[in-house]
């Protein structure tokens, strides 16, 4: 089965939602974005995840932090511990170019949205074996994650 609805019900002319389901990417890491970038502007959200790829900027960790060592400088959203994730954060910025270019389409300013609800959901579980040898035909879970993302021109 695939994703089709929604986490959560906003509607209306001023607002654009995208989602991508089964994103092969880490539940864990993609809880983490979407709580850091909910209640920010679409670009400033777009920057930040190009500064986490860069290694200019940590994502911070408050909920996944066991074992995670802290970061140089000043702490971000009151923790200094983070990661730089590269696959989630990649698939992030994919996502908020497809729902910047769905605002676009609906007629929306792209320089005036905010980002009102962010959700990631575990996927569909895809298992892979392990060759035979010395350890003879693993079974192993792929990660699966569904991100929606939905965005409000602010007047």
């Amino acid at each position: 089965m695939v994703k089709k609805t929604y986490q959560a019900e906003i509607a209306g002319e001023s607002t654009a939602r995208a989602f991508t389901a089964n994103s092969n990417i880490s539940l864990k890491y993609a809880t983490e974005i979407c709580r850091e970038i909910r209640g920010k502007p679409l670009n400033k959200a777009e920057a930040f995840l190009e500064r986490v790829l860069a290694h200019e900027d940590f994502l911070p960790l408050k909920k996944f932090n066991r074992k995670v060592a802290h970061r140089k400088g000043e702490s971000k959203s009151g923790v200094k511990s983070g990661r730089y994730p590269k696959k989630p954060c990649t698939a992030f910025i994919s996502l908020l170019e497809s729902v910047k270019s769905n605002a676009d389409f609906k007629g929306l300013d792209t320089e005036k949205l905010l980002i009102v609800h962010t959700f990631a959901s575990q996927g569909f579980s895809r298992y892979s074996f392990q060759p035979k040898g010395r350890i003879a035909g693993k079974r192993r879970k792929r990660k699966a994650t569904h991100i929606e993302v939905i965005v409000r021109e602010v007047k």
